[in-house]
């Protein structure tokens, strides 16, 4: 029984490191953004962080999409600081 167990649980903790090693995703909700300028704007200043891989604004959706490298993250309070730098207010994050 206690071998089946710790079985259970390398596999449980080969399963979370694969996920973890993947890329992540941070979505944010962005209020000010109304156009193509305010766009471009916002995606330099996040493509100049070592953490991000990829950056997909939507001003439609008023949403910015992070993609992070392997192993990278970015915390909170700097989103909130790059985007008060440039102008913008976050109205929510979502980590995927």
């Amino acid at each position: 029984m206690k071998k089946q167990f710790m079985l259970s649980m390398i596999a449980l903790l080969i399963l979370a490191s694969n996920t973890w090693a993947r890329s992540r995703e941070v979505n944010i909700g962005v209020k000010g953004m109304v156009c193509g300028f305010c766009a471009q704007g916002i995606e330099k200043k996040f493509k100049s962080q070592a953490a991000v891989d990829q950056i997909k604004v939507s001003l439609g959706e008023k949403q910015v999409k992070l993609t992070l490298k392997d192993g990278a993250d970015i915390s909170d309070d700097v989103i909130r600081k790059l985007l008060a730098e440039s102008g913008y207010n976050v109205e929510k994050i979502q980590r995927n």
